[in-house]
């Protein structure tokens, strides 16, 4: 072991190239870093070597110090204690480009930036074993580095420089709650950091650890004061880009404090900024945190808009439960008319994008219709019944009590059953209305005209789309997957909308107010407030279910789209140009049983993306899905019915 070490720690003197020295570091750290095969013994084992090789040894001791003082000198090292893991471009995407480059690219060690060598040194996990080495051998580390008080210090200004200039940000005082506007936190922060290290340069310790006291106090106000933000940001639409800024500036408050005790050679305060650093470079190597992180947010966003709307969707009595039924048999009668439309472009003959376009514009058009006819689609449902359902999973965390627990899984349960009946009445009535509402208009078609809207050709095609044994059943959990995404690209335009207060300009833009008047211009206001999220679904899914099939056979993929009212025209339609004859056949009833899997597919693919979301903003853990589900045993034992039927009351 002793001439392994003296190999690694000849290189490291002050008079060696840059490059050659900075290589036998990383060399060092590796050495120190226990293998696959060993424990944290190991590195425990090693690092005391390594302090009694260099106590024993004057000349090498010397050597060693000589080595780390100069690199404190030549690197900038207040870089690395304040920015280091804390991004520096006020950009999500920026900071997606930065650590795609930081893992893939690679690093040079012929480099004066400590934070590029802190990379090369150290790699995810070594907190571990570092957390694991015993205090005296911590401290004996970092007294053979002996970082200079002065780069604390330099950090600590550094900070509270960014610091405040961040917290000036026009976007974010705009957000902060009426007191915090009138005055914004941290505004004097750089003039109390440089009294504290005035009074540390000068040695005064009394005013050191009073001035120290004061900026500890106000950063309490500071973090209540980024705590008022977020009411803002549910009330007024969420800003990715201010929420990332708010995140670094409670990471930076954070690092303040830790530096702040470093300045102040409080116990443990190094170890203690040593482990953070570790914990940092850990973390801005990964991506998938970080897009984890925001997608949550995102999540956030659109299941609290969907929350609301979800709640409509849901029908608690026999009275809601009619009223679904009655809407989703209107949505039925209007896809019956969407079947047809659908038949009638496939039989122009266009090209693959023309006739998906078109075929986006009929759905689109179709589902808007329904919309302002206060009618329902069903499998449009259960994306926006998910975050409903998930917001009774509030007080199922660890915070909440036994109590309210139970409070909640009552709630989640009835939730659930009267979604499962109201998933029921919306496919029962878009199915009643659509398949006599399509034989009715191939029967009239063949009496007036002698020949049915839907020809023989066009009527088996549909009929041998449909089978069982094909990939209706995949096509038909990707059309889930469509119908969740457009609830997505709904969630993100209403927030866009409240975001730029879009309404506000509807109403107050003078040149609208001049051409419409002031009355027009409020009800657009007030309409496009409460229907921004409904238009965009529909007109998204229509253009998704239209338009995808098309672009995935330009790459050569040959999806399609299999939606369970649509399906049900469809086979009305082929029903009625092929004759009562086809009720004898094996082929209609398995594109019968086909359309139930559809519908099965649509409703259960969507949904279960939708809840994952829900669950996801709301920080739920999988944990308690036993608890959940044993909820729910106990309610299909003891009232089976209450899925199907709704209660008197």
């Amino acid at each position: 072991m002793t001439t392994a070490l003296d190999t690694l720690l000849q290189p490291l003197d002050a008079q060696r190239p840059r490059a050659e020295s900075q290589l036998a570091l990383i060399a060092l750290v590796a050495w120190l870093r226990p293998g696959a095969a060993e424990g944290l013994d190991a590195a425990a084992a090693r690092a005391d070597y390594l302090l009694q090789r260099l106590q024993g040894d004057a000349g090498l001791r010397a050597q060693i110090q000589a080595y780390f003082a100069a690199l404190w000198a030549r690197v900038d090292s207040a870089s690395l204690l304040a920015e280091y893991g804390i991004a520096q471009r006020y950009s999500l995407l920026r900071e997606l480009r930065r650590r795609v480059a930081l893992r893939w690219l690679p690093a040079s060690a012929d480099t004066d930036q400590l934070g590029a060598l802190f990379d090369l040194a150290f790699v995810a996990g070594d907190q571990g074993w570092i957390a694991a080495l015993p205090a005296s051998t911590q401290q004996g580390l970092l007294a053979l580095l002996a970082p200079p008080r002065a780069a604390a210090q330099d950090a600590l200004r550094l900070l509270a420089t960014q610091i405040s200039a961040t917290a000036q940000d026009a976007e974010l005082r705009r957000r902060l709650a009426a007191p915090w506007r009138q005055h914004p936190p941290l505004r004097n922060l750089p003039e109390q950091c440089a009294q504290l290290l005035t009074a540390l340069q000068a040695g005064d310790t009394t005013a050191a650890l009073q001035q120290a006291a004061l900026l500890r106090a106000s950063l309490d106000p500071a973090r209540e004061a980024l705590a008022s933000v977020w009411p803002e940001l549910e009330s007024q639409g969420v800003s990715i880009e201010l929420v990332f800024n708010i995140e670094q500036l409670e990471a930076r408050l954070q690092r303040f404090e830790e530096l702040l005790a470093v300045s102040l050679q409080g116990p443990g305060a190094g170890s203690a900024l040593l482990h953070r650093l570790l914990e940092c470079g850990a973390e801005q190597r990964g991506i998938r945190p970080l897009l984890a992180r925001h997608s949550a947010l995102l999540a956030r966003l659109i299941a609290e808009r969907h929350a609301e709307t979800g709640e409509h969707y849901i029908s608690r009595d026999r009275g809601e439960y009619w009223e679904m039924l009655r809407r989703a048999a209107g949505g039925g009668l209007v896809i019956a008319g969407t079947t047809f439309i659908k038949f009638a472009i496939g039989a122009l003959a266009l090209s693959a994008f023309w006739s998906g376009f078109w075929a986006g514009a009929n759905y689109a058009a179709s589902f808007v219709l329904v919309m302002l006819l206060h009618w329902t689609v069903a499998t449009k449902q259960p994306a926006m019944t998910a975050p409903a359902l998930a917001d009774s999973l509030g007080q199922l965390g660890p915070s909440g009590n036994e109590a309210q627990r139970q409070q909640a899984l009552s709630a989640f349960v009835d939730k659930v059953a009267a979604l499962i009946r109201t998933q029921m009445a919306g496919i029962l009535g878009n199915v009643a209305l659509c398949a006599p509402v399509v034989l009715a208009a191939q029967g009239l078609s063949q009496l007036l005209f002698g020949a049915p809207l839907v020809g023989e050709a066009p009527a088996h095609y549909a009929l041998h789309s449909l089978q069982l044994w094909g990939p209706s059943l995949l096509f038909a959990a990707f059309t889930g997957v469509l119908l969740f995404a457009s609830s997505l690209i709904a969630g993100w335009a209403e927030n866009a909308f409240v975001l730029h207060r879009m309404d506000s300009a509807l109403e107050w833009n003078p040149r609208l107010r001049r051409v419409l008047g002031p009355e027009r211009c409020a009800r657009w206001a007030a309409w496009w407030r409460s229907h921004v999220s409904g238009v965009v679904a529909n007109v998204s899914l229509g253009f998704l279910l239209g338009l995808t099939p098309a672009l995935a056979g330009f790459v050569g993929l040959g999806l399609e789209v299999r939606h369970v009212t649509l399906a049900t025209g469809q086979l009305a339609a082929a029903l009625g140009a092929l004759g009562l004859p086809l009720l004898h056949t094996t082929e209609f009833w398995l594109a019968l049983l086909c359309i139930a899997g559809i519908g099965l597919l649509n409703v259960g693919v969507s949904f279960a993306l939708a809840f994952h979301v829900a669950l996801r903003s709301r920080g739920i853990r999988l944990r308690d899905r036993r608890e959940l589900m044993q909820a729910l045993r106990q309610r299909v034992r003891a009232a089976p019915l209450s899925f199907l039927c709704p209660p008197r009351a």
